[in-house]
């Protein structure tokens, strides 16, 4: 394994995410990345480990 380059600007943050489950509402504190104006999930509400894409993002706002 090796670095191919570090992100500037990236901050590992907890969130508070909110989540619609069907008919219910879920939250919980997710480790997140904080980049370029959004919130990118590293892991799933149940704290199973999700690669970080620009996919996954949510914006601020």
């Amino acid at each position: 394994m090796r670095v191919l380059s570090v992100l500037e600007g990236a901050e590992v943050v907890i969130a508070d995410l909110e989540v619609n489950l069907g008919d219910q509402t879920h939250s919980s504190p997710t480790l997140c990345v904080r980049y370029e104006g959004n919130i990118i999930p590293l892991s799933t509400p149940d704290a199973r480990p999700i690669l970080m894409k620009s996919e996954n993002a949510i914006k601020i706002t």
